[in-house]
């Protein structure tokens, strides 16, 4: 049976979820082991309440049921193995891809309280045989391994090292199966544990998986009356736009003036242009590494921790950087290109806001980028009709016209029942209707056709829009019927409306480096009947006006309600010094949720700081004085 997150839970505020928690808590009394968990839940990690499904997947853990989990990033998915192996006892082993990801989360589980330990190739020799000693003497709760660490001759001398675990835990299980968008071999290799481990439960994790991928997960992992439970794919705190690329630059400018000295990843499609954007951010005095697979170990290295370390930034990368990048407080994430699919880019977006609250993510886009990835696919021979299907619906979502969350958990297969989301461009008011559709359409169908299907985008909107220049003058273009047809729009508008006849199927565009746009079938039948189309929509930025800026979200108003802004940004430098202090990423110490409900009640007595969200015994005893004085200082200075 699969399970699934309601749509009030997924939605519910922190105070609504504290209250349902103790509700469920006074139902279940003393029935199985619901105290206990609760009682960790709140000593170790300061939360008094679950996120969806979180419950439903520590019970059956407890219950020694297999399970595949998938929950969206910043669902608690660590969360959901951590805690119940605290309950167990024991050692719980822990399967995760990168050792970066293994350290944050060991460091985390350190600073609440909770031993644990990482064994892999980036541990010294004394390192090494120390973890060992306390894996052999029982002295850790979670014990973390690469995949590669479970296979080959190493393999047996670290079974018998680990012995028997109370379960086993595979994080970013999507990485097992063929058909998840980042497939790596060793993970097919883990069946072996139901064989080495007999009686002993497997639980897979993952913030992305197709039916597809969980079947594939269940029959390679051999998951025996595995429950499966599915969280909504939906990410209410992140507010989803899409621009038509223009000015990339300027369109850059905008978005960075809205996150001032907040975090924040650029996602580019070329090495090249990563290179070329970081620079000028740096230029321009923003905070910004570049990030790529071509760039020295060493650097590449030294660039992530500088921003996981909240030395810099912002990081402009290729998709190279991605898994493991564990940073609470992303509050955007820009593509700079069109992901491959609507997986991709559900995963890279989803890096903005895993601490819950509102967070940005900005789509721009051209209709090169699908051509380009077309011709990469089919150069590596990867162009299958599934690879060619998931592109057209990345196509489809670029350029469509409605509520971008709806579009985006259709796709995943689930419902959506909101009429509006109030968290993105077009529920926010940003785009408009365009009135007189299938004219504007069949103007540009008809520009296209009249400079011979030989020129691109760019062209084409220039001869609509009327321009004088030298390009457009040299091939006689000003003297076409269609030059200045849309000569009251904005060029960038324009582009945005060939965009859309673009991922409508109306227009396509063919060739290598100097792409061109061509009628398809059902252009020609428009421009031929203007009712071929009765249906046909188009839409627009709204066009801006002096005191119109981005709408703020429902989220965002709400995550800031009651709280002292001044004091918050106190708060983060305490936290930044503490975490300085200790050698680990700030969300280490705490999330940016725990600071701003520090601002919001303002505890001026460790007493009064213990029950605060995020904040649990441990923490309090290590770092709730420093936080209490800034809390004082603040408020005599006030």
């Amino acid at each position: 049976m699969i399970v699934r997150a309601s749509e009030h839970r997924e939605r519910a505020t922190p105070t609504e979820r504290a209250g349902e928690a103790a509700s469920e808590s006074a139902c279940r009394g003393s029935a199985g082991r619901g105290p206990q968990i609760e009682d960790v839940l709140s000593r170790y990690w300061g939360y008094t309440s679950f996120r969806p499904l979180q419950r439903e997947a520590m019970d059956a853990i407890l219950a020694g049921r297999d399970s595949v989990v998938v929950l969206p990033t910043g669902g608690g998915k660590s969360l959901c193995f951590q805690a119940p192996a605290v309950v167990m006892g024991g050692v719980a082993l822990v399967v995760s891809p990168l050792i970066s990801l293994m350290k944050d989360q060991v460091d985390s589980l350190a600073e609440s309280g909770v031993a644990a330990a990482c064994y892999n190739s980036a541990l010294s020799a004394d390192e090494r045989s120390a973890v060992t000693a306390g894996i052999r003497d029982r002295r850790y709760s979670l014990v973390y391994v690469s995949p590669e660490r479970l296979a080959g001759d190493a393999a047996e001398w670290f079974f018998s090292m680990l012995g028997r675990p109370s379960f086993v835990a595979i994080d970013e299980a999507h990485c097992i199966s063929q058909w998840g968008h980042d497939f790596r071999p060793e993970y097919r290799q883990l069946g072996l544990l139901r064989q080495r481990f007999p009686g002993v439960s497997l639980h897979a994790f993952t913030a992305t998986a197709t039916a597809r991928v969980r079947s594939d997960i269940r029959t390679q992992l051999e998951l025996s009356n595995a429950a499966e439970l599915v969280g909504s794919f939906d990410r209410s705190n992140l507010v989803y736009r899409v621009l038509p690329r223009s000015s990339l630059k300027r369109q850059l400018q905008d978005v960075l003036g809205r996150h001032r000295g907040e975090a924040g990843i650029v996602y580019c499609s070329s090495r090249r242009e990563v290179e070329g954007l970081a620079a000028w951010l740096k230029e321009n005095g923003i905070r910004a590494l570049p990030y790529h697979a071509g760039l020295p170990d060493a650097e590449r290295h030294r660039n992530q921790d500088a921003f996981l370390n909240e030395d810099v930034d912002v990081v402009v990368a290729t998709v190279a950087f991605g898994m493991g990048i564990d940073r609470s407080d992303v509050r955007f994430v820009v593509h700079a290109g069109a992901p491959q699919s609507l997986e991709h880019y559900q995963q890279e977006s989803g890096r903005a806001g895993r601490d819950g609250l509102a967070a940005e993510c900005v789509l721009i886009y051209s209709g090169a980028d699908f051509l380009r990835w077309r011709m990469m696919l089919e150069k590596n021979g990867e162009l299958t009709p599934a690879r060619r299907a998931l592109l057209r619906d990345m196509e489809r979502y670029a350029g469509s016209v409605g509520c971008r969350h709806a579009r985006l958990v259709r796709h995943f297969g689930q419902d959506y029942a909101a009429d509006a989301c109030a968290a993105c461009d077009y529920c926010l008011g940003e785009l408009e209707s365009v009135g007189r559709p299938v004219e504007i359409a069949r103007k540009v169908l008809s520009c296209v056709a009249r400079v011979g299907q030989r020129f691109g985008a760019a062209h084409v909107a220039n001869v609509l829009c009327g321009s004088e220049s030298e390009q457009v003058r040299s091939r006689g273009h000003d003297r076409l019927t269609t030059f200045g047809l849309l000569r009251d729009a904005p060029v960038a508008e324009v582009r945005g409306y060939i965009e859309q006849l673009t991922a409508e199927g109306l227009l396509c565009q063919i060739g290598d480096e100097y792409p061109v746009l061509t009628l398809t079938a059902e252009g020609i039948s428009l421009l031929k009947d203007a009712g071929a189309r009765p249906d046909f929509t188009l839409a627009r930025q709204r066009r801006p006006t002096k005191d119109r800026g981005p709408a703020r979200s429902r989220v965002d108003i709400e995550g800031w309600d009651g709280v002292d802004r001044e004091l918050f940004d106190r708060l983060r430098r305490v936290r930044l010094d503490i975490a300085h202090g200790r050698g680990v990423p700030p969300y280490v110490i705490c999330h940016d949720t725990t600071l701003r409900e520090l601002a919001r009640v303002k505890p001026t007595s460790l007493a009064a700081l213990v029950g605060v969200y995020g904040i649990g015994a441990r923490k309090a005893e290590s770092f709730g004085p420093a936080f209490v004085d800034e809390i004082r200082a603040h408020l005599s200075l006030g």
